[in-house]
């Protein structure tokens, strides 16, 4: 079995719900950025002990939170011996609009992993783009690169759609079997 950490920051708790979707569909360990931008010596260690690392951060202003920034930028030792090379990567992202500039987002991460030379795994999701859908269909959003879901500036966490988690899901189900083919191999 492969062993999965998704790793996030979470400003208002939406993200943190998306996180925990995604690591119960994969079966993945959470590791929870702290509000200063840190991880403990023992999340470092798993995420190094790790087969895939899906990074997830709420879309601020067209980027990632400070605290993922801080993150993203001590993976640096990590990058400087390639410790995370030819390991999966994946990424999602919460923001308050429906295109919010999550894109960017996401190709943050993306390029973080790539310098880390890691192999990304998009969603494999069909988008719901019918006149007949609802925000409640999957991939809703539409995104292939990585998740995106969204929940209005005013909604609390426990308010986010199912649509957005029933997405979540799949993608940490895909993450998963992404894995253990790879580990097959």
């Amino acid at each position: 079995m492969s062993k999965i950490v998704v790793v996030y920051h979470s400003g208002y708790g939406h993200t943190q719900r998306i996180a925990e979707t995604v690591a119960e569909a994969a079966s993945a360990q959470l590791v929870a950025i702290d509000a200063e931008g840190h991880v403990s010596d023992a999340d470092w260690a798993a995420l190094d002990a790790a087969d895939a690392i899906v990074f997830g951060s709420p879309t601020y202003m067209g980027t990632v939170s400070w605290q993922f920034k801080k993150f993203a930028d001590a993976t640096s030792k990590k990058w400087f011996t390639q410790a995370w090379k030819d390991k999966l990567a994946a990424g999602f992202t919460n923001s308050a609009s429906m295109n919010g500039d999550k894109l960017s987002t996401l190709h943050y991460l993306f390029t973080l992993s790539q310098q880390h030379s890691m192999l990304w795994v998009g969603t494999g999701l069909m988008p719901s783009n019918s006149k007949a859908a609802t925000r409640n269909d999957i991939n809703y959003v539409a995104s292939f690169s990585g998740l995106m879901t969204t929940s209005p500036s005013d909604a609390s966490p426990a308010e986010m759609v199912a649509g957005d988690f029933a997405t979540a899901k799949l993608f940490g189900e895909r993450i998963k079997a992404v894995a253990a083919r790879l580990a097959k191999a």
